[in-house]
Formats: C-alpha cells, structure tokens, sequence
C-alpha cells in the first residue's frame, strides 16, 4: 500500500507516493535488528540515497546502523516497530525532503565541502536555501554527499578547467588559433543534455534488462509480502521446486533460507522441505539435506512441530514402507538434532488430526512409542545421576594436611546430632 510522501497531505489523488515501510526484526539478545526491507524503494520515491534515512533512524533512537548496498540490507540495531518507523520517517522528510516554500518533495541537495553546508533547491517553485546542519544527520551528509551532486561538482570543476584552457589557449599564440575553432560555448557548456542517442549494442540492451529486473525484484519484495499466507506458502514451494528441477538444490541451502525469511515463512519451511526432498528412503534423506533442515529447525521449536507434520503427511504418502519404522526415523531425526527431546515428548501427549486422519495419527503414535519411552527413561535416569552426584557431593570433605602436598577429598558419614546421642543414652539406661 503506497502512501502520500506528505502525509500531512490527506488528498488520495497527490501524485507523490512512497510505498509503506516494511520492517523485519531479525537475531535475540544483543544481537537483535531491524532490517528495513524495502529501504531502497523508500528513498527511491524520495529521491534521496537509502543511506540517509536509515541513518536519521540511528539518530532519532541512538541506535547503530548497518549498510549492505550490495545487497540492499538497511539495518538499525534494536527491535523496532514498523509503524515507528514510519512516524519517524515523516520528521526526515519535513527536514531533508519538503521544499520549505511549497511543501513539495522535488528538491535536490547541493554540498558545498570548503564551506561545510547543505544547500536546497526546488524544481517545483524554484526555492533555493540553506539546510539547518545542527542536526546529526547533516555531518553524515557532509561526508557522503549524494551522488548526483558529486557528479554536478566534477561538471563544474571540468568547466572551470575548459573555461582556463580557452584563456591560455587565446594569449599563446600559435596554439590559441587551434583552441579558436573551437566549438562554441552553446554547444561545449555545461549541458545535461549531452547525448539524446540511445546505445542500441546488445551489451547496452542486457545492461539495461538487468537495471529493469533488478527493479522488478524489489517490486516484488514489497507485493509478495502483501499476498496472503497460502500465497506465500505457494510462491515458497515453487521456488524450492524449482531448484530441485534444476539440479541446484544440493547447495542451495543459503538461498531457500533467504527466500523463506523474504516470504516471511521460515517456521512452515521444514513442511515444504520434507514433501519435496523426502520419500520412502528418508533415512538417507535425512543425512543428505541435513544442513537444509537444520537451518530451519535449530533452536526454532515451532519449525521443528511443522517438521514432525510434515512427517506425519510423508508416512501417509509411504505407509506400507514407513509406518513400521516409525520410531527408527524419529531417531534419525532426534540423532541429526533437527529435533529436541521436549518437542518429541510434547507431540507425544497429543493426537491430532491437523495433518493427517484420527485413526492413522493414533497408528503413528503407537509406533513411536518405543522411541518415546526409551526417550522418557534416558531423561529420568539423567536426573536421578544428577541427584546422586548432588548427594554425594554432600558427604564430600576438604581435608588438609601439612605433610601432604595435595588436597585431599574424603568421603565421610554424616555426624549424628547431640539429641540423637541422648536418646541413645537414655535407652541404654
């Protein structure tokens, strides 16, 4: 859904758009982020480099930021919400954006380093003025100015140097005549108009297919991620569909991760994985695509429960060939870490019937419940070690001695109590 680049601007005709901004929180703990999806198209409608606004958010919440330009990645550290960001987004473009004059957001920054200020024209009234460099951002700005500018101060300087060598050229003589057939001012000035030809090589038409495409995939970031979840799901399967088709699914691991955060669809990934890259031979499966799944599934319970129904639809697909052997690849996958203890012991608890039939989930049940008892067992005779040592522990003395050289540990029982001695006495008599 696009949005009116003023947003004070209520009219649903104004023809300057911004698309909303997508925000993904990303990593845990001091690690956390927030990676704005869809920056470049952002700034695109704003006419400014994506660099600008995510620094303006690192400002506004004393945040670090992160730039990856290659791949498009504007990261703020810290977990913030994406309306937040787009509340704050307004106050950069009321500062860097708006023309002071007409409100309009064609402006263009001027960057004059000698004198260390941002200048700001308009297209649209033709309002030209100086930026207020008290705010942190401008110092930002300073040192990387924009690139349309920096390509406007190469044209000056290139003008300046024509302009010496036309006058040293008219005072030496000989070499002046050559400078004077020159071609004249209204052709050789500073034109931006230079060359109307359009390169028609295939070099130049693949160049500019490529620029085009490279468009349609951030267009497409921010449409996919409108559609609804059975879209997504789809658009997910055919991609890793795709890649087995195609041969590259052996090392394609990196990219269908990818592909799955984008669809903002990782925890139902190991369901669409085990229909594709498993079949009736999934123990050997499993150890082949071990890495895929594991970079679903690591420390990420909810894929692991979409891994076990998808588990649960492959032995319906094999039955016959896997219903017996039902607890041997639980094991496989409990021994390749795709799955937890706790996840297989609460899936054990309870029959459902989100994947496949009542009847053939109690089946399944049953037949894992060797597995989950030697499960069960491995965890109780853990805890009743744990126990022992911790009593042992208990009846564990430091004795000190001067004429050894070491510490040494002693077992002793414990002592009985004055009132128990007493007692004992007290029979006795």
């Amino acid at each position: 859904m696009s949005l009116n680049v003023n947003r004070s601007v209520l009219d649903q005709f104004y023809r300057y758009k911004m698309p909303r901004i997508i925000a993904k929180v990303e990593g845990k703990g001091n690690g956390i982020k927030t990676v704005i999806v869809n920056m470049v198209d952002v700034a695109k409608a704003l006419n400014r480099p994506p660099t600008y606004p995510t620094k303006f958010f690192g400002c506004e919440l004393g945040a670090q930021t992160q730039f990856d330009s290659k791949n498009d990645r504007y990261i703020v550290n810290g977990s913030h919400e994406a309306n937040k960001l787009q509340d704050m987004l307004d106050g950069f473009i009321r500062k860097f954006v708006l023309c002071p004059e007409c409100d309009n957001p064609e402006t263009d920054l001027h960057i004059n380093p000698k004198k260390q200020t941002i200048g700001n024209s308009c297209k649209a009234c033709g309002y030209r003025g100086m930026l207020d460099t008290r705010h942190k951002l401008c110092t930002f700005i300073l040192k990387n100015p924009p690139e349309n500018e920096s390509g406007s101060v190469k044209k000056e300087k290139e003008k300046k140097n024509r302009k010496k060598d036309k006058e040293n050229g008219s005072s030496g003589g000989e070499a002046g005549n050559h400078n004077d057939i020159d071609a004249p001012d209204a052709v050789d000035g500073d034109d931006d108009d230079e060359d109307w030809a359009e390169d028609t090589t295939e070099e130049a038409q693949r160049r500019r297919m490529e620029e085009i495409s490279e468009h349609a995939k951030g267009l497409t970031l921010s449409e996919d991620l409108e559609k609804t979840l059975e879209e997504r799901v789809n658009i997910f399967y055919n991609f890793v569909k795709q890649k087995k088709d195609s041969g590259a699914i052996d090392s394609a691991d990196k990219d269908i991760l990818a592909e799955a955060e984008r669809l903002d669809v990782k925890a139902m990934g190991p369901l669409i994985l085990s229909e594709l890259l498993f079949d009736e031979n999934i123990r050997e499966q499993i150890k082949k695509y071990k890495r895929h799944f594991l970079r679903f599934c690591h420390n990420n319970k909810k894929a692991q429960k979409y891994l076990l129904g998808g588990f649960e639809c492959l032995v319906k697909l094999h039955q016959s060939q896997l219903l017996p052997r039902v607890s041997i690849i639980l094991k496989a996958l409990y021994d390749a870490d795709l799955l937890e203890e706790d996840v297989i012991l609460a899936w054990a608890e309870k029959v459902s019937k989100k994947y496949v039939s009542k009847e053939l989930a109690k089946e399944i049940h049953a037949k894992a419940e060797p597995f989950v008892k030697w499960l069960k067992e491995a965890e109780e005779e853990s805890e009743g070690s744990e126990e022992e040592d911790e009593g042992d522990e208990d009846n564990v003395e430091v004795v000190y001695s001067s004429s050894a050289r070491e510490l040494k540990m002693e077992t002793t029982k414990p002592a009985k109590s004055e009132q128990e001695e007493d007692d004992i006495d007290i029979d006795a008599i």
